[in-house]
């Protein structure tokens, strides 16, 4: 795969309408109306959100009971806050859950990797393509990711339209229901020609809700104009936030095209989002 071709662009420099561009939709909500099957799934990821808690919960306590620990509300785990934690052990569980989101997450290795890191927290990776998502989780898929075990359990992998996806989420975040610490996006389509740059994400109505998910938010390219781009739509966006953009290269790449970028010798980048 080393025969990777660098992004070519008609384009020479940063979307002269960015902020233009940036301002306006900052002033206005995206009302296309959301796709029914993206509803299913994301109903299904609420659904794995809460299972994952649900038998954590338990075992947490469990553990507590063979320390001979006396009896009490069950402890907050390191995926949910403390607050509106509901008292029944092992039985619905109400609280604030912490999700991880990796948009656009292809085959799944970059959400394996991700669930790998962070084994108290579900990884809900999303990817609009049946096709690629069907090669998730199979022996090969472990083997280009260098993985020697099974899919871990906090990995969930749903086929969706991240556009409507976005706002299904920003609605259980602004509910006190999800809580998002890290969400990636890792080498998203660039649409690198000048006519395509408004459906770019930075350039497009789903920003604000986009920048609305995460406490850190990560972007990841191969192409530096799409780094500048994003870093500089999110400062006009939210002034307030800690916007980094920088050249990196990976130790062990996380994605088939990271891998493939790293092998065809490419300079990458990447754009950190902080909120907190």
């Amino acid at each position: 795969m080393s025969g990777a071709r660098a992004v070519t662009t008609n384009q020479p420099d940063i979307y002269d309408k960015l902020e233009e561009v940036v301002r306006k939709y900052a002033s206005t909500e995206y009302l296309r109306p959301i796709a029914d099957h993206t509803r299913i799934a994301f109903a299904e990821a609420e659904k794995f959100v809460l299972n994952f808690y649900e038998q954590k919960i338990p075992t947490l306590v469990a553990m507590r009971t063979k320390q001979q620990v006396v009896k009490c509300c069950p402890p907050a785990c390191a995926g949910m806050t403390n607050q509106g934690t509901g008292g029944n052990e092992g039985g619905a569980v109400r609280g604030t859950y912490k999700v991880i989101l990796d948009s656009g997450c292809g085959t799944g290795e970059s959400t394996l990797n991700i669930a790998i890191a962070n084994p108290d927290v579900p990884v809900i990776g999303i990817d609009k393509s049946a096709a690629r998502l069907t090669k998730a989780g199979g022996a090969g898929l472990n083997g280009a990711a260098g993985l020697n075990c099974a899919a871990p359990r906090n990995a969930f992998l749903v086929r969706a339209e991240l556009l409507d996806f976005w706002r299904l989420a920003l609605g259980k975040v602004k509910a006190g229901q999800w809580h998002i610490p890290y969400h990636a996006l890792y080498y998203p389509n660039p649409w690198p020609k000048q006519s395509e740059a408004t459906r770019r994400f930075h350039l497009h109505p789903i920003f604000p809700t986009l920048l609305q998910l995460g406490d850190t938010l990560e972007l990841r390219t191969n192409w530096e104009l799409y780094a500048r781009e994003f870093a500089e739509a999110a400062r006009v966006a939210t002034p307030d936030c800690s916007i980094a953009r920088e050249p990196f290269d990976p130790e062990r790449p996380i994605t088939a095209f990271e891998r493939k970028y790293k092998e065809a010798r490419q300079q990458l980048w990447r754009v950190t989002i902080n909120h907190v």
